[in-house]
């Protein structure tokens, strides 16, 4: 029996891309991952406009939510661990 170790990082794919697609309007996917300047945004959007922009923040969230499910372990460390890719 082998098992492979993840990357450091890759336990945060699941909880930020379940967080994207139920909580997205609110950013807390962006604040599972350490994006506290882009959580924020997407938090005073849907606060500000009185939920009014939630619609399009929760679309945003929903595709990151997609994504981040969709790469590999090593992918997504690569890319919003390591490589602090904010948006998309």
């Amino acid at each position: 029996m082998t098992t492979t170790a993840k990357p450091a990082g890759a336990e945060k794919k699941i909880a930020a891309g379940i967080c994207g697609i139920l909580l997205g309007a609110l950013g807390i996917h962006k604040f599972i991952l350490g994006y506290t300047k882009e959580g924020v945004i997407m938090l005073l959007i849907s606060v500000l406009t009185l939920g009014m922009a939630s619609f399009i923040t929760g679309i945003i969230g929903l595709i990151e939510g997609i994504i981040y499910l969709t790469k590999s372990d090593e992918q997504f460390v690569a890319t919003y661990v390591a490589g602090k890719k904010g948006w998309f």
